[in-house]
């Protein structure tokens, strides 16, 4: 509303043309009812008095054309607030060619235009004034026609500059039609004067009045209203002087245009006092509009005087606080809650002054300063106080006692995990060197492997053996470096970062800290790079000065053990990988599984369900095919998963059915039999039997229930314990965990001519895949290769150094055959949804190529995996555990490594080599004995 008002008066304080009336403005009714209101004077106003016909100022504009002769305009659409009569509006047109109307309009001394509200549509219902303005510069013609309201005010244009006009209004108008679409130009007729009304009217006076005592009050308390209002005194006069033009006197219909036009109201309401006539509703409607105005001035008012109140009770709470101060503190009674907050962190220093760092301790001794001066009102005050909370509260020189002892530490090695043989004795070694150095402290152990092989619980192991405090924390993901050195302490919210805060929990300087998925990091360079302070975080030769951004003081951390996971090592930073101790752990065996199964899931996933040990069997041969066809990963994650499933299921049948998960009383025994169920046990005496509803038998006891008929005797009825027992076997598994989700790897009984299997290696573990070479046509010029299977890089390049190969070595073995030459073939791997890559596979592609060649299968037992180079020879490769294990699960009996991975193979457990016959090769003319020169 005042937005509008001081716009109006803006414009009208900018255009300097005197006003021509017919009366002294100065002496009307109007005037002098806003002299009353607002304060203002003859002299305040700077006013001359104005005589109706000597005055000589000049019009406000010159023009020819009298306002009854407009009776074609341009339609100017106004999309915010429509025009009325007596105010002036500044709007902004962007279309040169209304522009260009518009300037002619004026030369012609004809400068008026009719200024109409723009409708609303949904697609701007809730458009912004920007979004706003660019819809009215795509409506054109009869768009713009049908948009615009049929009632507006001719206008007079004032000026113009630039793109920005101003208008005058004067009189309202009524389109009739369209003339023009560009610029819209319209016909219209001129709505003089408003319907007729009985100014002695009792109740269009009391209308009046009320308009006039709200605005008055709407002035006396808006103070805001009044300043600006006397921020334009002079041009409040020339807009009263303008207002009052060709009236002698006071009008109603006046005072209502002018109530509407200063409110705030929204533009529909006031383009219904411009279309409206009658001067009775015009006033009653204007009437609401200022009532409402009064009624948030009031709201505004009160909320103000609430706010006031509560900053003086405020202020005097304080000013009593202080005063309590000064009296607790001349009377001795007690001491304030800063002094209480210096007390305690001076009570946590000073036992352990001698054991913290010198520069630590003088950062303490000068924020605990610090604390002595601030107010504790101040801002700086909570900053202060959670920074020496940080500080005081680290353990500086407590540290636990370490236990090297390896005989316990192998033992509680073995009580956690299964198998793994390998990486215990590692980690065993590590233990001993400590022993004999007396710290452990300069390594970095790297444990890395697939997921579910356990790296967490080795790490959580680790700790128990050394009797450290163990922290673990995730960085996958992270890509903040404010997590890992915290952030700095002039942010709102700062704290610490991770390794700070584990202090902090564990309370000792020498945990093992365990960080969970380092192969992971986030990249997020314009926060920093985590890899970069991960490295000044673990590395030995840095972290005895870490740097937290928060503590701003170094701290040692070279106490600390520092144990990583990850799945794979590529992707960890290569100064980061180059600093850890990677200890692989290439997963379990399917012996293994059964195993761990057996003595460790199998028992947890039972007690986490709530279940007994004689209620449920699980046989071996369950275990072995929910091992083989639903859990094949190299992991034991997934295999306990599919455990809890079953208990799961077991636990609902038996609430179902009623059956206490209690060993029943001799009293009250309860058989139930169903398919997979069986009793434990059978009553020796058979007492009689009801049928239940649902079909079970139910033992009941007389002497139990005392319902028996017949006399009662000393000798008891002895019924021996039964307990229903759930069997788990290879017939009713799918009832449990559904059907098969993997089936037999080896697919061919007999392998095919063209189709080899090779060895591979995934972030899962070890698997097996085929790989399919095919004829596709033959003719002179069309040797060539075609690769499918969704293959990496360094496979296509396996692929086409494979074809190289084979065609070379079948030159030398058979010069007369000239399949290669002639004809077009086709190599396939399976699984073509899956992406597969890396430099094993070459040995594989080029048996799979010489067997299509000759037309001869190779073994039905044989799984090979190496890179060859150009000149046959054959390269080292990675995963030698994983891809041993995977032969063994897919019945494979033979398979063929390259030399340089001989002494891999030989750390390999012996019950994972067992009943494998494994040739090492250097040149493939091996590989093409050991393929092909068999006895059919």
């Amino acid at each position: 509303m005042l937005k509008l008002l001081v716009s109006n008066l803006y414009c009208s304080h900018h255009l300097t043309p005197a006003i021509r009336v017919r009366s002294n403005p100065v002496n009307s009714l109007l005037f002098k009812s806003l002299t009353q209101l607002t304060g203002w004077n003859r002299s305040s106003l700077g006013l001359r008095a104005f005589s109706s016909d000597t005055d000589s100022a000049p019009a406000i504009a010159s023009t020819k054309t009298h306002l009854n002769d407009c009776l074609t305009v341009i339609a100017l659409p106004l999309p915010h607030k429509p025009l009325i009569p007596g105010f002036y509006m500044p709007i902004y047109v962007k279309d040169p060619k209304v522009l260009a109307a518009l300037e002619e309009s004026r030369r012609q001394k004809s400068p008026y235009a009719g200024a109409f509200l723009l409708k609303d549509d949904e697609s701007t219902d809730s458009a912004s004034s920007s979004e706003t303005e660019n819809i009215l510069d795509k409506l054109k013609g009869k768009e713009l026609f049908n948009r615009i309201h049929e009632v507006g005010t001719l206008a007079q244009i004032s000026s113009i500059q630039g793109e920005q006009v101003i208008l005058i209004g004067h009189r309202r108008l009524k389109i009739t039609e369209m003339v023009s679409e560009d610029p819209l130009t319209v016909k219209v007729d001129h709505v003089k004067g408003d319907e007729p009304y009985d100014k002695d009217d009792d109740l269009i006076k009391a209308t009046y009045f009320e308009v006039m005592s709200t605005l008055r009050d709407v002035l006396r308390t808006t103070s805001l209203w009044r300043d600006q209002v006397r921020t334009y005194t002079q041009a409040c006069s020339l807009y009263i002087c303008h207002s009052l033009r060709h009236i002698g006197d006071f009008s109603y219909a006046k005072l209502a245009d002018f109530a509407a036009g200063i409110s705030g109201a929204n533009k529909y309401q006031i383009q219904g006092v411009l279309e409206q006539l009658d001067i009775h509703t015009r006033l009653g409607v204007t009437m609401v509009l200022v009532k409402k105005e009064l009624e948030i001035n009031k709201i505004q008012e009160s909320i103000a005087k609430a706010f006031e109140e509560q900053f003086r009770g405020e202020r005097h709470r304080m000013l009593l606080k202080e005063q309590l101060k000064a009296i607790q503190a001349k009377l001795g009674v007690e001491t304030d809650a800063k002094t209480a907050l210096y007390e305690k962190f001076r009570g946590r220093i000073d036992p352990i002054k001698d054991k913290i760092p010198e520069h630590v301790l003088k950062a303490i001794e000068e924020e605990l300063t610090k604390l002595k001066m601030l107010e504790t009102s101040s801002s700086e005050y909570d900053v202060n106080h959670n920074y020496l909370d940080w500080l005081t509260v680290l353990p500086w020189g407590k540290s636990s006692d370490e236990n090297f002892d390896v005989s316990r530490a192998e033992k509680i090695l073995d009580e956690d995990h299964y198998g793994l043989s390998d990486v215990k004795e590692r980690i065993l070694e590590f233990i001993a060197v400590g022993r004999l150095r007396g710290t452990s402290q300069g390594k970095i152990i790297c444990l890395s492997g697939p997921p579910g092989v356990g790296k967490t619980s080795i790490g959580r192991s680790i700790a128990r053996a050394l009797d450290r405090k163990f922290f673990r924390f995730s960085v996958g993901g992270l890509s903040d470096v404010a997590e890992i050195k915290g952030h700095r302490r002039t942010y709102i919210g700062a704290m610490p970062g991770k390794m700070v805060q584990c202090l902090k929990t564990v309370g000792t300087e020498n945990p093992l800290v365990l960080i969970d998925e380092i192969d992971k990091l986030g990249v997020k360079y314009h926060d920093g790079d985590p890899a970069s302070a991960m490295l000044e975080l673990l590395d030995p030769e840095q972290n005895a000065n870490f740097l937290d951004h928060y503590l701003d003081v170094t701290i040692d951390l070279s106490k600390v053990l520092f144990v990583c996971t990850a799945n794979v090592i590529d992707t960890i930073p290569s100064p980061l990988l180059d600093r850890m101790e990677v200890i692989s752990l290439a997963g379990y065996i399917t012996d293994e599984k059964m195993q761990i199964a057996r003595d460790y899931l199998l028992k947890t996933a039972r007690r986490d369900c709530g279940i007994k040990p004689e209620q449920v069997d699980v046989s071996d041969a369950a275990l072995l095919s929910l091992i083989e066809n639903y859990c094949r990963e190299a992991g034991v994650r997934n295999l306990q998963k599919h455990m809890e499933k079953i208990f799961r299921k077991i636990a609902l049948k038996l609430v179902r059915k009623g059956t206490s998960l209690e060993v029943p009383a001799k009293s009250d025994v309860v058989v139930t039999e169903t398919e997979d169920s069986k009793p434990l046990a059978k009553t020796e005496l058979e007492s009689p039997e009801e049928t239940s509803a649902e079909g079970s038998t139910v033992l009941t006891n007389d002497l139990a229930t005392g319902d028996s008929t017949e006399p009662k005797t000393e000798q008891s009825i002895e019924v021996a314990e039964t307990v229903e027992k759930f069997v788990i076997d290879e017939s009713n598994l799918e009832d449990y965990v559904g059907k098969p989700v993997f089936h037999a790897e080896k697919i061919y009984e007999q392998t095919p001519v063209g189709v080899v299997m090779g060895l591979a290696w995934t972030s899962m573990g070890g698997s097996t895949l085929y790989i399919e070479t095919t004829f596709v046509e033959e003719g002179e010029g069309k040797g060539g290769l075609h690769i499918t299977g969704q293959l990496g890089t360094v496979m296509k390049e396996s692929a086409e150094i494979a074809h190289t190969v084979a065609r070379r070595i079948m030159h030398e073995k058979e010069p007369e055959n000239q399949f290669f030459a002639k004809s077009k073939l086709h190599l396939h791997v399976p699984a073509g949804a899956t992406p597969k890559d890396g430099p094993s596979a070459g040995s594989t592609m080029i048996t799979s190529l010489l067997s299509l060649a000759m037309k001869k299968p190779v073994r039905k037992d044989l799984a090979m995996t190496g890179e060859v180079t150009l000149t046959g020879r054959i390269l080292a490769i990675g995963g030698v555990k994983e891809k041993t294990i995977a032969a063994r699960r897919s019945e494979v009996k033979v398979i063929i490594l390259p030399e340089a991975n001989r002494s891999d193979y030989d750390e390999l457990a012996e019950n994972v080599k067992e009943g494998l016959d494994v040739h090492f090769v250097d040149d493939y003319d091996q590989i093409f004995e050991l393929a092909f020169g068999y006895d059919h």
